[in-house]
């Protein structure tokens, strides 16, 4: 669609007050959209000047915002959400003719840091594999085992097939991201309650799945995280709990139990050890209980 000719002489707030009049009475955006918008354009126009011209408005006071409000303490999502209402605003105005170019495209937002989901306290998964009066708990606990026993995505886990399961070796063949194949050895507990499930259903075929959901196909990803908070608000366990949350448990479990860190990232399956890092950090409180315990000079001396 072109945009129309470009007008001149309208400022900053009308064009603000134009845009906002449009998202809520032609697009039909939502009350709580409108308002979101209204005040992160709102800061905008505050630190332009309402009386400032659309069309004199420049990459340059965009980015010097956005420093602005990075100074300030914003957090990086904060910013990325108001440039964001920004571009939006501007490219609305383009369409309209009220200025010429959108002067906040292409211009990146600041980086997010990357946020690690939490450990799982050992009690909190004790919690979890406490049995319940669910029709699937045998299926349930089963799962569970072999998703923290052995690290596995979520995405494993319900891709596992009868034929990828030796019991008698306590391992599992996995098949990752890319179809990249690995071998993980399973807890003889997570394996006594693997072979508690197999022994309760049906299981002929060897390319059969092995977690099988009411109507005996194969379990979604979906299932397993409705799962798990299901379960976790019958138990009493942290209602937070996801997939991903086992995962990185484990990693952080065997790394403050002493494993090395390569032996971890094989287990998980990371084609960096860099990732590996990510998912294993000890938490400050650790590392202190540690250092207490071992440092020389951490003990107190007589006096």
């Amino acid at each position: 669609m072109q945009a129309k000719p470009v007008q001149s002489g309208l400022n900053l707030q009308e064009a603000v007050t134009s845009f906002l009049h449009e998202m809520a009475d032609i697009r039909r955006a939502s009350e709580h959209t409108v308002a979101a918008y209204r005040r992160d354009l709102a800061r905008f126009v505050e630190y332009c000047g309402e009386t400032s011209r659309l069309n004199h408005i420049t990459r340059i006071q965009v980015q010097d915002w956005l420093v602005d409000c990075h100074a300030s303490g914003l957090a990086a999502s904060t910013l990325a959400r108001r440039l964001s209402a920004l571009s939006s605003f501007f490219d609305a105005a383009v369409q309209a003719g009220q200025c010429k170019a959108n002067v906040a495209a292409g211009i990146r937002p600041p980086k997010q840091p990357k946020r690690l989901p939490r450990t799982l306290p050992l009690e909190q998964m004790q919690a979890l594999m406490q049995p319940t009066d669910r029709n699937s708990d045998i299926r349930d606990l089963a799962l569970l085992a072999v998703m923290y026993g052995g690290g596995l995505r979520v995405s494993e886990v319900v891709g596992l097939n009868l034929d990828d399961a030796d019991l008698n070796q306590l391992e599992l063949r996995v098949f990752g991201k890319g179809r990249k194949e690995r071998i993980v050895p399973l807890p003889e507990g997570a394996v006594q309650y693997l072979q508690s499930y197999l022994e309760d259903r049906i299981a002929n075929d060897g390319e059969q799945p092995v977690f099988l959901n009411r109507r005996g196909g194969r379990l979604s990803v979906r299932s397993v995280q409705r799962m798990l908070k299901d379960r976790a608000l019958q138990t009493g366990a942290d209602v937070s709990v996801t997939p991903h949350r086992l995962r990185h448990s484990f990693a952080t479990h065997l790394l403050a139990g002493g494993v090395d860190l390569r032996a971890i990232q094989e287990l998980l399956g990371h084609a960096s050890l860099a990732t590996t890092e990510r998912y294993t950090h000890l938490d400050i409180a650790k590392l202190t209980e540690v250092y207490d315990e071992t440092h020389p000079r951490a003990k107190k001396r007589g006096g």
